[in-house]
């Protein structure tokens, strides 16, 4: 009787060898591979939509933080989930024109508080304060470090934040505009020189850089300067001084 029992358990052990090398039909394979393609569309969406998603730099306006045709990884998460924007972030916001879908910049004012430029420095009054500090830039280059202006007019500039709104500027002071004077024009874009915390889609996680093929190294094609990638030490640091 073991032996029969034996032998049973062995027919249904080869039975099912065979019945797993039998191949599939291109029916069945075509199933299969449009279910792995189903769900991997909806695993990138997900991650594109909620986490985080590539973008390319166009224009020198964060010189030499950042630099055209770098690579970034912009993180979604962290605004919606995580934390709030702070001051040093820089940011990619949704600028509500035709022609320009996204602007980066970064934040340097935050909701509440009180700015002055004036003389070309910044400064800032907080809302725990009721003096003016000197903003230390150190994430600016030598050309735009206390080379803030407003319209190339010296002249004292004050700006006060309201709730739910961000005062943001791109690195390269001298040749582009930002909040200053609202995106280039007040009639055509926000008529505002703020952001709201809406507007604001992405931060940057992870500066990949630029690698030229044709130099075969991370050099800008126009710059002929390095661009190696930054990972997660991207310029952001601050102090105050008086």
């Amino acid at each position: 009787m073991n032996e029969n029992l034996d032998n049973n358990l062995n027919l249904d052990t080869e039975n099912d060898i065979k019945s797993n090398q039998i191949p599939k039909t291109f029916r069945q394979e075509l199933l299969d591979f449009l279910k792995d393609l189903i769900v991997i569309v909806w695993i990138v969406l997900i991650v594109r939509t909620f986490i985080i998603l590539p973008f390319q730099i166009s224009w020198q306006s964060m010189y030499d933080s950042y630099y055209d045709k770098e690579f970034i990884i912009v993180d979604r998460f962290s605004y919606n989930f995580l934390s709030e924007p702070k001051r040093g972030d820089v940011i990619v916001f949704d600028t509500h024109i035709p022609w320009k879908e996204y602007f980066i910049k970064r934040i340097v004012w935050l909701p509440w508080e009180t700015l002055k430029i004036v003389s070309w420095k910044v400064y800032i009054k907080t809302v725990w304060s009721n003096d003016f500090i000197q903003l230390d830039e150190k994430y600016l280059s030598e050309t735009n470090y206390n080379a803030t202006y407003v319209r190339w007019d010296a002249s004292e500039f004050l700006y006060e934040v309201p709730s739910g709104s961000y005062f943001v500027m791109w690195d390269n002071r001298n040749a582009s505009t930002d909040s200053r004077v609202c995106f280039s024009s007040c009639q055509i874009s926000w008529k505002s020189n703020f952001i709201s915390k809406k507007d604001i889609t992405w931060k940057i996680l992870v500066d990949l850089g630029y690698f030229n093929f044709k130099a075969f190294w991370y050099t800008n094609p126009d710059l002929w300067i390095d661009t190696k990638p930054k990972w997660f030490s991207s310029p952001s640091s601050y102090e105050y001084s008086k």
